[in-house]
């Protein structure tokens, strides 16, 4: 058995924590000694409205239960609202160490009727408050020479779903941002994850029907947990959570058919070796666009 994982004196922020499952992210974390930043915007499912009364719920659950933490209600979707939910951890607790990139909106339409408004809206949201909350976070980070990110993904993002083409292209832009950080923070000990969760909440309740009842949002708090802990020594990855199922999720390449040094083969040749092209047997799971570079220069070298 592992050694217990707690967080004594390290400070956390929880984005969307008002509610589903950033509430049970914020409350563990805080149960095992965090310091918690509860930011929600305390809007609608759809990203309309504001009310400072989830986060401040979240508040008083856990300090009622003897922990720290203190509310926000800054949005995500702006580069000065991710800047203030930082200065908000360094100003109630000096420095943040762990950030958990949860807030989340849905504006689900199929493709051909969707509005760029309603793209924006979820980019802004999703993609851009990774980028906002994140990047001020990572230069604490750095200079403290710690951190862990953990950034909400989702099968949508990874593998697609219908009506979800804004929501899908933000998860999977989010997978980028987190291997990035993951290559740039290694050397400052700085850990970033991605997460594909399957949870009952209210912006899915609807989208799973019966099968909610079966995903409940605690079952994937363990591992964003665990993830955010100093005991998580692995990055640049990304895992599916949900119903009891932890899972891995990967990008691999695989060794493909090669024509050749200088060859600039017509359409008919890469039909002729489609079935080779598109064969996994033999794959790696690079760890950096120099990983598949290097795979290429090993052919190109005979």
């Amino acid at each position: 058995m592992s050694e217990p994982i707690t967080f004594d004196g390290r400070v956390a922020i929880v984005t969307g924590a008002g509610g589903g499952l950033g509430r049970t992210y914020a409350l563990e974390l805080a149960r095992r000694g965090a310091r918690v930043v509860v930011n929600d915007l305390g809007g609608a499912v759809d990203g309309t409205g504001a009310s400072r009364q989830a986060a401040d719920l979240v508040v008083d659950e856990i300090t009622e239960a003897g922990g720290e933490a203190v509310a926000n209600y800054d949005s995500v979707s702006t580069e000065q609202g991710g800047t203030a939910i930082v200065q908000a951890a360094v100003a109630a607790f000096g420095t943040v160490e762990i950030v958990v990139n949860n807030a989340g909106i849905l504006r689900d339409k199929s493709f051909a009727k969707m509005s760029m408004e309603e793209v924006e809206a979820v980019l802004d949201v999703h993609l851009r408050g990774g980028f906002h909350v994140s990047q001020p976070a990572f230069t604490v980070m750095r200079d403290n020479n710690y951190g862990r990110f953990v950034f909400t993904s989702s099968a949508s993002g990874l593998f697609g779903n219908f009506g979800q083409a804004n929501y899908g292209a933000a998860k999977a832009g989010l997978v980028g941002l987190s291997n990035v950080i993951a290559i740039e923070g290694e050397k400052y000990n700085i850990k970033s994850n991605a997460i594909a969760p399957i949870a009952k909440t209210r912006m899915t309740e609807d989208l799973l029907g019966p099968f909610a009842d079966m995903v409940a949002p605690e079952q994937v708090t363990s591992m964003v947990v665990y993830l955010c802990s100093e005991a998580n020594e692995h990055t640049h990855e990304i895992f599916t959570v949900g119903g009891g199922r932890y899972g891995r999720v990967f990008v691999a390449t695989n060794k493909g058919w090669f024509a050749g040094p200088g060859a600039e083969p017509s359409a008919e040749e890469v039909a002729d070796h489609i079935d080779e092209i598109r064969d996994i047997s033999d794959h790696i799971v690079p760890l950096s666009s120099n990983d598949e570079i290097d795979m290429l220069g090993q052919m190109l070298a005979g």
